[in-house]
């Protein structure tokens, strides 16, 4: 299918069911232009059938874009776009494209990826990736979209199939976090009443991830969440 039309792609016309907030709280943290702001971890770059290099990770007419492609021989296209602020509670929202066979992510409360210690920096093993791929009509478990991957099914899958917007909205306050996809709630999870999950950070970065193939995003705003004072 041509650029065009994952470009154009039919807005999501279902109301989201949002976190208490106002939403003139949030602010933008994707300019509709150019990455800065945002770091590229792990997969950086790839190469055409010329054997021409290309960036994995750019902006085309204020969409944000992964490749989802790499270099590397181990991890492909395996890599991030880390927004260059730690946060400890936060919403986080944002709308995303898939293409088909799209494997992409949104990372939370992580520290920067190395691909030379996957192990040990790989947001979904020491904090959290909210998976996000093509999987539409997939029953939940702790891989498809929407799960804390490896950790936690979500109560639905709810993503739409590929070339439609999808919108995602995130929330961490202390140990509770919650996830809306396309208005729908499929997380709500204490993670320190969760043993395998319970001594994952309160604060880090957020960041995108880019695995397999091309998927797209746009509207990516933050809102940090000031800790109620102590009584």
């Amino acid at each position: 299918m041509s650029r065009g039309v994952w470009g154009t792609a039919v807005l999501l016309a279902a109301a989201v069911v949002a976190p208490a907030g106002a939403d003139d709280e949030y602010r933008d943290i994707f300019d509709g232009k150019s990455l800065d702001g945002w770091m590229v971890d792990g997969a950086k770059d790839y190469k055409d059938k010329d054997g021409q290099l290309h960036p994995n990770w750019h902006v085309d007419n204020g969409i944000l874009i992964t490749e989802g492609r790499g270099t590397s021989k181990t991890h492909g296209g395996l890599g991030f776009l880390r927004y260059g602020k730690e946060v400890s509670d936060f919403r986080l929202k944002a709308e995303c494209l898939l293409t088909p066979k799209a494997n992409t992510g949104f990372c939370i409360r992580c520290k920067p990826y190395d691909l030379e210690k996957d192990a040990t920096t790989r947001p979904s093993f020491v904090a959290y990736e909210v998976q996000f791929q093509d999987d539409h009509g997939k029953g939940p478990d702790i891989h498809c979209t929407g799960s804390l991957y490896r950790y936690v099914a979500p109560t639905k899958n709810a993503v739409k199939p590929p070339g439609e917007w999808n919108t995602i909205e995130i929330e961490c306050v202390g140990p509770h976090i919650r996830v809306w996809i396309n208005g729908e709630q499929v997380q709500d999870v204490d993670q320190s009443k969760v043993d395998k999950i319970k001594d994952k950070p309160l604060r880090g970065y957020v960041a995108l991830q880019s695995h397999t193939n091309r998927a797209e995003f746009r509207n990516v705003q933050l809102k940090e969440i000031k800790a109620a004072p102590e009584k």
